[in-house]
């Protein structure tokens, strides 16, 4: 049974009265339906970067995961199928019976599984910076370990400096002003980089129960686009590649010379790629 939207518009932002949470969300554009997913401490509208670039042509919805920014209270346990059923119902309030549906990190799991056990509503899949099998994740590497620590403990300028070595390459940092870089990260994120929000670790959990890895056949004949980034230490492109690989027809790209954030540093050749991608899987067979 549908919920009641109970969607009252505040500064652009509406919400949905759903299983404990009141979920916060946007919609934007005009023309086929797109979901916009995104993973952990990571606010809706830190998609703003593709937002400018997909609703000319695109209905867009982007939403706060249950538990963070003004998606509160969380509710209810913090799954990866609790979150694609945040979506379906998200889906519902427009009534949308399909949509494309774009999911970053954390964000590609919850797609995988919106995918997986609500085929029929899934037009088409990107799945960006992501992976199929959570422990992998979260079970970090050595670098990760070292860059995780810096970016908790220590003065709140080296956290902020700590958590943009995880998202941004070497290279581009040398570019930036860190502190100013840190400043718009800030912005779209919806929170300091020097602070995780507290549902960050519960996020991480969930993430690593999850593993999509038997299942990724299900997913032939679905429009599937995979993107990795070389320097990226959280999802490298080594997992990227076995999730392209593991459903049949996949197309995977890969971005030399980008990390976690390509989607904010590359974010016009991510859209031209995202827009390709729709036009692809809308297209008559």
């Amino acid at each position: 049974m549908r919920d009641d939207p109970g969607a009252v518009a505040a500064m652009g932002v509406l919400s949905l009265e759903h299983q404990g949470c009141r979920l916060a969300y946007g919609v934007e554009g005009t023309g086929t339906p797109v979901v916009l997913i995104q993973g952990v401490a990571v606010q809706g509208e830190a998609w703003r970067p593709q937002l400018d670039g997909l609703t000319a042509h695109h209905r867009c919805l982007w939403f706060d995961n249950r538990g963070l920014g003004r998606s509160q209270p969380l509710g209810c346990a913090l799954t990866v199928a609790q979150m694609a059923e945040d979506v379906r119902a998200l889906m519902d309030t427009q009534g949308w019976d399909s949509a494309h549906v774009i999911g970053h990190s954390l964000g590609g799991l919850i797609a995988q599984h919106l995918a997986l056990t609500e085929r029929a509503r899934v037009r088409s899949l990107s799945l960006l910076c992501t992976f199929a099998r959570g422990r992998q994740v979260t079970v970090p590497s050595a670098r990760m370990m070292w860059l995780g620590l810096r970016s908790r403990v220590g003065p709140r300028a080296w956290r902020r400096r700590a958590f943009l070595r995880m998202v941004m390459p070497p290279e581009a940092l040398l570019q930036e002003d860190p502190d100013a870089l840190a400043g718009r990260l800030a912005h779209l994120f919806g929170h300091d980089l020097a602070d995780s929000p507290p549902v960050a670790m519960r996020q991480m959990a969930a993430m690593g129960a999850y593993d999509s890895t038997p299942r990724l056949q299900e997913l032939a004949g679905l429009p599937t686009l995979v993107v990795s980034a070389t320097e990226d230490p959280i999802a490298p492109p080594r997992l990227g590649r076995v999730l392209g690989e593991g459903i049949p027809g996949a197309r995977y790209v890969e971005f030399p010379g980008a990390s976690h954030g390509v989607t904010i540093q590359h974010a016009g050749r991510i859209n031209t790629l995202l827009l390709e991608h729709l036009a692809r899987a809308d297209a008559p067979r």
